[in-house]
Parts: structure tokens; C-alpha cells; sequence
């Protein structure tokens, strides 16, 4: 390996490590917003304690963006979003058609099983003379 392939190499294993420490400091606000919540619950303003847990979770979010495991987190959010917008969605009568189809089939199929648990249920008793 080239000392430029190791150099890189390098490079990558301490983004690596920046990447871990940015997230498990990120989860360390997080976590420090939820125990303040709990520690202050004196505070007769709730909305203090929600505010401090909003707080917390957005200096979790912007720390996390910071590393490539939140950049690739937001980057498959952002992706997400794009093919979501390329979905053909049903119209109404569609969808009603649809779901009465799996009502019909869903009360046959009870009607069906129920049919079966009774008589699977008497051969039962008829054959270990139960009744």
C-alpha cells in the first residue's frame, strides 16, 4: 500500500471514530434533556420542562447531522422523500373497492376457520370419548 493509501486510511478511521464520538455525545444531550425533565419536575410550568426536552432534542439533531452517519441518515430521509412523491396513489373509489374486498375476505376467512375449529374440536372429543 502507497503511504498515501495509508494516509487515507487513517483519514477514514479517525473520521470514523469523530463520526461515533459526535453521535454518542449527540445521544448524551438527548438523554441529558430527558433527565432534566424528570430532575425539575418542581416546575410548576410544564411547558419549561417540554421546552428544555425540545431543546435537547435539536442540539442532538444539529450534532448528529455534524457526523456522515447523520448526513447519510438525512441523505436516506431526503431520498425517501423523493420516491414518496413518485407513488401512485389510489383514488377514492379505489380504495373503497379495495378495502371492501379485504373486509369480504377477512369475515369468509372467520366464517371458514370457525367452521373448522368446531369441527376439528368435535372429532376431538369423539375420538378421545370426551363427551
Amino acid at each position: 500500500m502507497t503511504e498515501k493509501g495509508v494516509q487515507q486510511a487513517a483519514a477514514e478511521r479517525s473520521a470514523g471514530a469523530r463520526d461515533i464520538a459526535l453521535m454518542v455525545v449527540a445521544a448524551g444531550a438527548l438523554l441529558a434533556g430527558m433527565w432534566a425533565f424528570y430532575h425539575y419536575d418542581d416546575v410548576e410550568a410544564a411547558w419549561i420542562r417540554w421546552l428544555i426536552v425540545l431543546g435537547a432534542f435539536v442540539a442532538a439533531l444539529l450534532i448528529a447531522l455534524a457526523s456522515k452517519i447523520g448526513r447519510d441518515i438525512w441523505n436516506f430521509i431526503q431520498g425517501s422523500r423523493v420516491e414518496l412523491r413518485k407513488v401512485v396513489w389510489p383514488n377514492r373509489e379505489e380504495t373503497i373497492k379495495t378495502s371492501l374486498a379485504v373486509f369480504v375476505f377477512v369475515a369468509v376467512a372467520g366464517v371458514f376457520f370457525w367452521g373448522l375449529d368446531l369441527l376439528l374440536s368435535w372429532l376431538a372429543r369423539k375420538l378421545t370419548g370426551a363427551e
